[in-house]
């Protein structure tokens, strides 16, 4: 059964679109996502799903938080392959000295449109240094997120689409996932060996 990493954009932010995990947690169980883990209160939650099709499953879960909270959360799913190879492959993976705290990622549900893309290359960081992906945006804030100019002006770039996470968090969920996925294959070779 495939492993899923949903990350929920905009939730225990500031006081607001309050979530508390345990309830997100007994939510992915009524949709019938087994095994739901949650890592920390901004939304991140590692699950096994029958389901396939990662539109329809973030919608399911989409509507579903509307109905049990009362406001819309975006989410955007990653496998734990696709988590791995954002990993591998990040434009600071050889950087020494890198304060991983520093690191955030921005995922978004589906490929940037090149105008966006464009509108983000021209961006004027002062320290912040930016990489972007298809589906992701890194970006390494030396002096830290808090005071940056460049948040208020990807802010207004980006228009509210996709949800950060730092460096830790990436990984571990990455993490959280093959642990749920070597579970499975454990359980799955007992089984096997009983039969």
């Amino acid at each position: 059964m495939p492993i899923m990493i949903a990350l929920l954009r905009g939730v225990n932010v500031g006081g607001h679109h309050k979530v508390k995990m345990d309830e997100l947690r007994a939510l992915c169980q009524t949709l019938k996502l087994r095994d739901a883990q949650t890592y920390v209160q901004s939304g991140n939650v590692v699950f096994r799903t029958d389901e396939v099709d990662a539109l329809r499953l973030a919608k399911r879960l989409e509507d579903a938080i509307e109905r049990k909270f009362g406001f819309h959360a975006d989410i955007v799913l990653r496998t734990p392959a696709e988590l791995k190879k954002l990993i591998a492959g990040s434009p600071f993976a050889n950087r020494k000295g890198l304060e991983p705290g520093k690191l955030v990622v921005t995922f978004f549900a589906c490929d940037l449109e090149e105008d966006r893309c464009q509108q983000i290359r021209s961006l004027k960081a002062e320290v912040e240094e930016i990489q972007l992906a298809p589906r992701e945006l890194f970006i390494y804030f030396p002096d830290g997120m808090g005071r940056s100019k460049l948040v208020p002006l990807l802010d207004r770039t980006l228009k509210k689409t996709g949800t950060a996470r730092n460096w830790n968090t990436v990984t571990k969920l990455l993490a959280m996932a093959e642990a749920l996925e070597s579970a499975s294959q454990t359980s799955s070779n007992k089984a096997k060996a009983k039969s």
